[in-house]
């Protein structure tokens, strides 16, 4: 039955929002769920949803369209609930429910879109592959992420990192990155220099637009003010930046750029927590492409792929990476899915790979997917 899939929906979210440290927003859920059983508003406003629940993330939908209606001031007694400050189970479910039939309209169009986030807390990670891949081929580098969403993880060298013992970056930067490390360390003093960078999406963020800014800080979660501030703090630095995520296909977009000609610099191309969210199609195509990007590399034209996502065989997303010429696939480190914490895996000197820059001799069409 529809109910008992989406409140089995709700129930998973709720989980997943105690285990990743956002409980309000997993008593805001709650509240929801209830009233989803009881079929009150929730339940009217559900009441369409013939698609899979968990798979939509209909609950984060529903939880990012209040987190919006404070946002935007539109409901008083709601915002006097949230974060920062408290409230008891009770005054928190009279506001949810109000504002459940105050703002219905606003919240079933809301509810239309997908979840759309952008976690700059994944630069913390991201940051160490770079540097293993600037210090393998010792050549700058030219970036290429897809699902990149507004492209905050697109300037992810103008924010100032503190990693374990270890500082990186612009120390006068409001970007400031301080995941909790545990670990060796990645080689800090590695020069890179990052020649180009292109981004795409399926459905890019336009920071220039306020009401897909919004949507951005709403899917925060409530009760995580340093995520929010960050993200924040971000948005300011991709504008000023001026880089626009392109709206592409990934498969086609990986396919025309890795056809592009790239002399004296290393091609990466990174992702980060969305190659589930792509249909097999995609990826297999994607996979076809890095093997012949792969096969194409050579030493004064590296190609390296760059990618954290969840992992089969560890528990929590894990970073990884391979460069070519070489094709030996590392794991460097596994990670929280919002780079909250980090768990160095590799060391300084990257496994087949010397300082200097030159690379060992290995199979240079080494299976990409392994």
């Amino acid at each position: 039955m529809v109910s008992d899939t989406v409140l089995a929906a709700f129930g998973k979210q709720i989980d997943w929002c105690n285990s990743l440290g956002s409980p309000f927003t997993a008593r805001v859920l709650g509240i929801l769920a209830d009233d989803f059983g009881r079929g009150g508003a929730t339940a009217e406003l559900a009441a369409d949803w013939t698609r899979d629940p968990i798979g939509d993330a209909l609950a984060l939908r529903f939880a990012g369209a209040l987190h919006a209606v404070v946002l935007t001031d539109a409901a008083p007694a709601l915002a006097a609930c949230y974060p920062p400050r408290g409230s008891t189970d009770d005054a928190l479910r009279a506001a949810v429910l109000a504002a459940l039939d105050e703002r219905r309209d606003y919240i079933r169009n809301f509810l239309l879109s997908p979840p759309q986030t952008n976690e700059v807390g994944r630069s913390g990670v991201l940051l160490g592959g770079f540097l293993h891949i600037a210090r393998a081929t010792g050549l700058p580098l030219r970036t290429l992420e897809i699902g990149a969403s507004a492209g905050l993880n697109l300037v992810w060298d103008q924010y100032h990192y503190t990693l374990g013992s270890g500082e990186w970056g612009d120390a006068t930067c409001p970007v400031r990155l301080a995941p909790e490390w545990t670990g060796g360390q990645p080689a800090l003093g590695t020069p890179v220099q990052v020649v180009s960078r292109r981004a795409c999406d399926v459905a890019p963020v336009d920071l220039e637009d306020p009401a897909q800014r919004l949507r951005l800080r709403a899917f925060i979660w409530a009760d995580q003010l340093e995520r929010l501030a960050r993200l924040e703090a971000a948005i300011t630095i991709a504008r000023a930046a001026g880089h626009r995520v392109e709206q592409a296909d990934a498969a086609t977009w990986v396919r025309d750029r890795l056809a592009e000609a790239a002399p004296g610099c290393t091609t990466v191309l990174y992702h980060s927590i969305m190659w589930q969210y792509m249909p097999q199609a995609t990826r297999d195509a994607i996979s076809a492409t890095i093997a012949q990007a792969s096969a194409a590399a050579t030493r004064a034209a590296p190609f390296a792929w760059l990618r954290f996502e969840p992992a089969r065989v560890v528990e929590g997303p894990e970073m990884r990476c391979t460069v070519w010429p070489g094709g030996e696939d590392v794991q460097l480190a596994t990670a929280h899915a919002h780079g909250s914490t980090v768990q160095w895996q590799h060391g300084a000197m990257a496994g087949g790979a010397m300082a200097g820059g030159a690379f060992d001799a290995v199979d240079a069409t080494a299976n990409p997917k392994r």
